[in-house]
Order: structure tokens, then sequence, then C-alpha cells
């Protein structure tokens, strides 16, 4: 609270000082897509060119603003950044974005370039002044000439083979890193709980005591799989990315998987419970088959006959182990 009060009015910056934020702006830009461009430079080459040559971009925007302010007003340039001003636009920190898929870090760099420029087209009409009015129109067609210059990097580093290629990759790694785990972790929280908590709930009829039973299996069952999943392979030699995220998509997926038929039985009718928890299970099945199809390529029908087929087969085993 008290470095928020602390921070200056835009309107209140001195023309020197909206020049030394600008260049300030520049300088952490610069660095952002540099930052960009390693993170790409081992999978995705060709988009790390580009932020590349944005970052130079950059760097040459800045060396013109610090011309500017040494012919206006000297070599000293004032400490302000960002942070310092209130109002102003922010960037996230780039580690806060390190998990953002290559589409998502082409989305993110175009919303820097148009941020900068809607602010500071909408300082310059808020401002009276002529001298600022032109310093911060000036700025706002510097930013303006910004996404130009990164479409004519793209098309310079990118042509369309390159880019489908890269983002043929991504969607390969998303799929390795995120769906194939998380799809087996909602499988087997799905199947291998039906017969422990119908099991449960057949030999008790205590919708209580069948919850606790569902909400034991498919927690112990995600901590399992999370575990197994983020053990099994450090992703080095499969490509399957982080094994931390595999084993999270694994083990989240799993958990919820099972809680889907557990939850039902709060409610304290068990033949209602039951029943509800029965369609819960019709459901999730078909949802799996309809993910197998869909980011796997699995036909529907051969999905929907395995995983409906062995979770029918779960089902029964569980209701008769119950019942008996």
């Amino acid at each position: 609270m008290r470095f928020s009060l602390n921070r200056k009015r835009f309107k209140n910056l001195s023309e020197q000082e909206v020049l030394a934020l600008a260049i300030s702006s520049e300088e952490d830009d610069a660095r952002i897509y540099r930052d960009y461009a390693e993170r790409l430079r081992e999978a995705y080459p060709d988009s790390a060119a580009v932020f590349d040559g944005m970052a130079e971009e950059e760097n040459e925007h800045r060396r013109r603003l610090i011309d500017l302010h040494r012919a206006r007003f000297g070599d000293v340039i004032p400490l302000i950044r960002r942070e310092h001003v209130s109002g102003y636009y922010a960037r996230r920190p780039v580690w806060l974005i390190e998990n953002l898929s290559l589409e998502r870090i082409r989305q993110e760099a175009a919303a820097m370039e148009q941020d900068a420029e809607r602010f500071y087209h909408a300082a310059a009409a808020r401002t009276s002044d002529a001298a600022t009015r032109q310093l911060l129109g000036d700025l706002a067609a510097a930013e303006a000439g910004h996404h130009g210059s990164a479409q004519d990097l793209t098309e310079k580093h990118l042509n369309t083979d390159s880019r489908s290629d890269e983002d043929s990759r991504a969607h390969r790694q998303f799929l390795l890193t995120w769906v194939q785990p998380g799809l087996a972790g909602l499988m087997d929280g799905s199947v291998s709980t039906l017969a422990p908590i119908f099991a449960t709930a057949f030999a008790t009829h205590n919708t209580w005591t069948t919850f606790l039973v569902g909400l034991a299996a498919s927690v112990g069952a995600g901590i399992s799989m999370g575990f197994t999943e983020a053990a099994s392979d450090d992703g080095e030699l499969s490509g399957r990315g982080s094994p931390i995220k595999r084993g999270v998509a694994s083990g989240v997926m799993t958990t919820v998987g099972g809680l889907g038929h557990a939850l039902p039985y709060l409610i304290t009718d068990f033949w209602t419970a039951t029943v509800v928890a029965i369609i819960v299970v019709f459901v999730e099945l078909w949802a799996i088959a309809w993910i197998q199809n869909k980011f796997m390529e699995t036909p529907f029908f051969r999905a929907a006959f395995q995983v409906v087929l062995g979770g029918a087969l779960v089902f029964a085993a569980g209701v008769l182990i119950g019942s008996g």
C-alpha cells in the first residue's frame, strides 16, 4: 500500500521524466524479447530469430530516444521505471510466462506492442502542452511501427512452412506433456476406482462410508499415478517434456476421474446416490472416448468400445463383489 501511494501519476511527470520512462520501457521490452528468443532457440529456431530481431528493434528505438534526451535535457537520465508510475501499463515477469505455448508467446509479444501504442496515444490526448503532445505522439508512432517491423521480421525468418512446422511441434509437445499423461490419469482414475467404490456401496449401503472409500481411492491413486509418471521418464530422451508437468497432469486427472463417481455419495439416500454415480460413470467413459478421438486421433467407436467395455467390466466386478 505504501509503495502504491508513493507512485507518481503520469500526468504529473515532466517531459524529461516521460522520455526517461520511455527509455527504460524500451530496455525492458528488449530484455523480454531476448528472453523469449533464448527460451525458444533450441526447439523453435525460426521464431527465436524473430524475437532476436524484435529485441534489436527495441534497442534501436532506445538509442534514438537517448539521443533525443541528450539533445533536449543532457546526459543524465532520471531513474524512472514502469513500477514508479501509477496506471502505467505493466509487463508480466518472464518467470510467470515460462510455460506458455509458442502461439501464446507470439500473442504476448503482439499485446506488448499494442499496450505501449494505446498508452502513448491516450497520454497524448490528455495533455494540453504542445511539446508534450508532440513527444507522446512520436512515441506512439514508434510503438505502432514496432508491429510493422515485427511483421517484416516474421516474413523474413518465419515463412509459412517454418511456422507450420513449429506449430506442429508445439502441438505435439502439448500432447506429450499434458494431454497424454492427463488422459492416462483420467482413464485410470475413472476405471480403477469403480470396483472399490461400488463394492463398498453395495456391501454397506452406507453413502458416507462409500464416499470416504472413494475419496481415499481417488486421492491415493492420484498421488501414485503422479509420482509414477514423474519418475518413469525425465523427458530428456523421449522428448515428452518436464516430468513435473506430466506428473501433475496425470495425478490431478486421476484424482478427478475417481472423485467424479465418489462425490454423488454425499447424497444421503443410497439409491439416489447410486443412480447419480452410474450416470456420472457413463458420462466419464464417453468423455474419455471423445478426448481420445479429439486429441489422440483414435477412431471414436474403437475408443468408445475399449473404454466403455473396460469400465463396464470393472463396474460389474465391483457390484458383484459388493453384493456377495
